[in-house]
């Protein structure tokens, strides 16, 4: 772990994000982020705007 990242924005699946949860950064690889989510399992996320691949309508900010 490098550090943590809150996210903000609408909360997406049981295996998401969540918003206003604090999540641990396993690695930064421009233009992504590397946490473990809601699933406690690592993916990449935008660093920029952050989607549910399903429903990139629901992403944060």
């Amino acid at each position: 772990m490098i550090g943590k990242v809150k996210y903000i924005g609408k909360s997406f699946g049981v295996d998401g994000l969540t918003n206003n949860k604090i999540y641990d950064v396993i690695s930064v690889e421009p233009p992504f982020i590397r946490i473990i989510d809601d699933s406690e399992e690592d993916y990449l996320y935008s660093l920029s705007k952050p989607s549910c691949l399903e429903n990139p309508k629901l992403c944060g900010v």
